[in-house]
Order: structure tokens, then sequence, then C-alpha cells
């Protein structure tokens, strides 16, 4: 999506301000016991309570052989990304690690978010993997500005999660977001500064740094979504949605 007027930009940034508040509700509800279907209904309960739709309930992404069947994305440990919470019950023990992928839509505008969670206590070196991805998602937003390239942002991203010893999951990456789940351009999690298409003011973006504390290499499990690592490593995933201003990318998916 390019935002082309005040009332589109103003709508995106109420989206994204919807979908962080109830991101924030998820991380609170996060504790050893909790299910991921619990999750799941508490993530769609409040975001019809706001007025809105979750974006991936009934979605079926390009190459996917079903609609995606709950709002939430809950992915643990060493499940990377897409991970369902309402097929077969999960619940989350002392020491895990959470991804949360949420995206919802407010007044026909699509806004995306993830982040990964402690379940408990967890060693120093889960807590290490999360902060470097989390700061690869903050690296990535830096670049992001008009007249960088995606690779840009790619290049950013992979040297944060490289540089403090972790892998990047290379066939999981971002994209355009807004008038749809899923857009152009694609923006991988690696790559060369100034490689691809040239961001313009105006584009909405979703970064989202993937990575890996084993080798990065991921298999799709037999319901048809969610990925996990090969080697049985634990993954961490962070998200914002981004539109692209003159100064800058402004980060839309927060409070």
């Amino acid at each position: 999506m390019t935002i082309t007027d005040a009332r589109e930009r103003d709508t995106l940034i109420e989206a994204g301000r919807r979908l962080a508040r109830v991101l924030a509700a998820l991380r609170e509800a996060i504790r050893p016991g909790v299910t991921a279907e619990a999750l799941d209904d508490l993530a769609e309960r409040l975001i019809r309570d706001g007025g809105d739709e979750p974006a991936f309930l009934g979605y079926t992404p390009e190459g996917s052989p079903r609609p995606y069947p709950a709002t939430l994305c809950v992915s643990v440990n060493d499940e990377v990304v897409h991970g369902i919470p309402n097929e077969g019950v999960k619940t989350l023990k002392d020491g895990d690690i959470v991804g949360l992928d949420l995206g919802l839509v407010h007044d026909g505008i699509v806004v995306d978010a993830a982040t990964t969670v402690p379940v408990g206590n967890v060693d120093g070196a889960t807590r290490k993997l999360l902060a470097a991805t989390e700061a690869a998602l903050g690296a990535g937003i830096a670049a992001a500005r008009p007249g960088a390239h995606v690779g840009d942002i790619s290049h950013a991203i992979q040297e944060e999660i490289e540089g403090a010893g972790f892998a990047v999951v290379k066939p999981l990456g971002g994209h355009g977001v807004g008038d749809r789940v899923h857009e152009e351009p694609f923006i991988p999690n690696f790559g060369k500064p100034g490689a691809g298409p040239a961001l313009v003011e105006g584009m909405v973006l979703a970064l989202e740094p993937i990575s890996s504390a084993g080798k990065g290499s991921v298999t799709l499990a037999p319901d048809g979504y969610t990925y996990r690592t090969k080697d049985g490593s634990r993954s961490a995933h962070f998200e914002h949605t981004i539109l692209i201003e003159q100064g800058g990318a402004r980060v839309v998916t927060t409070e």
C-alpha cells in the first residue's frame, strides 16, 4: 500500500495503535499454564470488541492449502512462524518462548505486528536471541527512508542478527501491507545495500526479522502453516508495520 492522503494516513496510524494495544494485552496474559487457544480467543475478542476484524482468520496466503483457521499465530520454541493455536492443545511452560503474530483490519486498512515473549524464567542464551532479533527490527526500521532500497533494510537486519552469533531464517521475511495482508515488495532479512526496489514516501511495509539459535534451516509442518527449525533450535520473530515518511520510517504498530 502507498498512502495517498491524510485520511488514509490517520486510519493507518489508528489501526496500528489498536493492534499494539491488543498485542500488549496478549503479552500480559503470557504465563506458564496458559494455552495457545486461550490466547487466540483473547485476541479475537479484543479485536472484535474494538470494532475491527481479524486479518488472519480465514485468510489464504498464496500457495497455502487452506484458509488460516485462527486469529493469532502462536509459535513456541522451535516453531518459527505461523503456529496454529486451536488445532490440538498447546500449553505454555516455564522457560518457553512464544511468538505472537497478529493482524487486524481497521476501516479497510490491514496492519501486522509480532513479538516473541519469554514464559517465566528463560536462560541467558535465549534472552540474547530475543534481544538480538528485536535489535535487528530496530536496525531495519532505521534503514527505511525515502531513496533507500529494500536491500538496505535487509542488510541492516542481517548484520544485527549474525553479528550477535545467530542465523537468519532466510526463506521468510517482511512484505508490503495495508490493502492486503501480504503485498509487494518481499523484504528478505538478508541482502546487499542498495539492492532491490527503491523506497518511496507513503509506502507501508511490515518488517519482520526472524532468527534462529541454530543453522536457520526450516521445514513446513503437515498442517500447511507451521514452520519449524530443522535442527530443533529456538527461533525468535519481531515485527512492526511502518510508514515511509520524508524524515524516515514511522512505526505504526505502537501505543
